[in-house]
């Protein structure tokens, strides 16, 4: 029996066009977002979900209400561990005054091993990383050992942070409306067997990353 979960970062936001940081904050989604989570869920149309599962931030609602719209028998759930970074006095800021405090790549390095003690008023390293794993952890919990396939909508750094923990890529950097597939064998193994993939053709943009020099990226 496998568990297979197709993960889908949210649509392009506002905050995204104008390389706003977003974290616990939010903001909707722009046309041509809503028009690429559109061609996401046409690509995904055919794929024979068995539950679905979303950050409860509005952004990733919306996304996966959209997904959801050509598989209208889901219950959408929504798990808080699934939300994004908290990065604190510098939500909603430009990404550039978070750059000119610390280099993104030492940023990204430090939460994903867990030692960045957190931006000021944010979220420490160790706390989002564990809640992080809890979320999917429970996800896996609910679903393993059946042949299931579970589509899990949420956030660039949060879906990546995942993904860091299931093989040694580093953070990569995925486009809005993207999707990765990791696939949870009978033993409980995790795999990735797909990651950014651009489906929606929304490119770079919002999608920061710090590869390892070892990333299987396919």
């Amino acid at each position: 029996m496998t568990l297979t979960m197709t993960l889908v970062r949210h649509g392009r936001t506002h905050f995204n066009a104008r390389r706003i940081l977003q974290g616990n904050s939010d903001s909707p989604l722009t046309r041509t977002g809503r028009e690429g989570v559109r061609t996401t869920a046409r690509h995904l149309a055919g794929t024979p979900f068995t539950a679905a599962w979303c950050s409860p931030s509005g952004r990733a609602v919306t996304t996966a209400v959209e997904l959801l719209r050509h598989h209208p028998e889901l219950r959408l759930r929504a798990d808080a561990g699934l939300r994004e970074y908290h990065f604190g006095a510098y939500e909603r800021r430009p990404e550039s005054a978070l750059d000119q405090v610390i280099d993104w790549s030492t940023l990204v390095t430090s939460v994903l091993d867990g030692t960045h003690p957190g931006l000021p008023g944010g979220e420490s390293a160790a706390h989002f990383m564990g809640r992080t794993r809890d979320a999917f952890a429970r996800i896996v919990a609910r679903h393993h050992g059946h042949d299931e396939h579970v589509l899990v909508v949420g956030h660039g750094l949060a879906l990546g942070a995942y993904l860091a923990t299931v093989e040694p890529v580093g953070l990569v950097p995925l486009p809005n409306a993207s999707v990765s597939t990791v696939e949870v064998d009978d033993e409980g193994a995790a795999r990735i067997t797909s990651i950014a993939v651009d489906v929606a053709h929304q490119g770079p943009l919002a999608a920061r990353g710090t590869l390892s020099p070892l990333a299987p990226v396919a």
